[in-house]
């Protein structure tokens, strides 16, 4: 394992690469925005085939945490993942980015860089106000009396209250992580989302867009993105089955495949599943 810092825009970002193996390197774009990189711990098993680069966002993870809210834009992280590339000497590689991922994810490959041998979305957010339009759905589905909760705090602006944080896990249960318990390694102070810059770039939560974000949308771009492609996501996501089925219709010959047991984070809800369909993936690319 080989870890330490590369400087970018705004700052130093953390990153790790596990595996020695000499199949084609793959890079992890984690979920937030303000997420970091530990909920991929098990996508270490990749390493057996490749390198496999984990790094942290700048503001999350064990990367720097500015205060500078201006940093806080997709086009400063798509600039950042190239720098990326370019400090570790990725002339080849593969991308699989997870939610906010697959948006970061494919507003870079939008500007058609060399060298990415495949692209993974998994429980992608493509298309902002799809997603709302999901979500709301979603929502009609908890009890009417935390419905009730979050609709009054939202539009009374108490979305940072306990009340409204309360009634928000019922949500999460149900189409974010379905599980009892998360992973030890979930509690260490790395693993902690930056509030501010999630706030920032999306709002309050995850059915509650107010930031910078709101209205991106690149499905009718798709089609500009000629890479072998894989689309996943969880049976009980909040990037629903049927959305995501849709955004793989946007690239002619991509895969589409649903975790059957998994909400929106089938690589902590059935890892084994999520490692060999990944695995079996890029193994497929690679023989072409």
């Amino acid at each position: 394992m080989k870890e330490g810092y590369i400087a970018v825009t705004g700052g130093n970002v953390y990153y790790k690469i596990v595996g020695d193996g000499n199949k084609t390197p793959i890079i992890l774009l984690h979920g937030g925005p303000g997420g970091t990189h530990v909920p991929f711990m098990h996508l270490e098993n990749l390493g057996n085939d490749r390198q496999v680069i984990f790094y942290d966002q700048l503001g999350s993870g064990k990367s720097d945490r500015p205060t500078d809210h201006s940093l806080w834009n997709i086009d400063r992280f798509v600039e950042e993942l190239g720098q990326i590339r370019e400090a570790l000497g990725l002339s080849k590689l593969h991308i699989l980015g997870h939610s906010w991922g697959t948006m970061l994810e494919a507003s870079y490959l939008l500007k058609q860089p060399e060298g990415v041998q495949s692209i993974i979305f998994s429980s992608p957010c493509l298309s902002v106000p799809q997603w709302e339009k999901d979500q709301a759905l979603h929502l009609k589905q908890l009890p009417e009396e935390v419905q009730e909760i979050l609709s009054r705090c939202e539009r009374e602006g108490t979305t940072d209250t306990e009340e409204y944080k309360t009634a928000m896990k019922e949500f999460n249960k149900r189409f974010v992580y379905r599980l009892d318990s998360k992973p030890k390694e979930m509690e260490s102070p790395y693993a902690k989302s930056n509030s501010i810059v999630y706030n920032t770039m999306w709002g309050p939560s995850e059915f509650c867009t107010t930031g910078n974000l709101k209205g991106y949308d690149v499905t009718e771009r798709l089609k500009e993105i000629q890479l072998p492609a894989m689309f996943t996501c969880g049976r009980y996501d909040e990037a629903t089955p049927q959305t995501v089925e849709g955004y793989s219709h946007c690239l002619p010959g991509s895969i589409f495949h649903v975790y059957e047991q998994s909400a929106h984070l089938p690589y902590l809800e059935e890892p084994a599943e999520y490692i060999g369909r990944v695995r079996s993936f890029l193994d497929h690319v690679e023989k072409q």
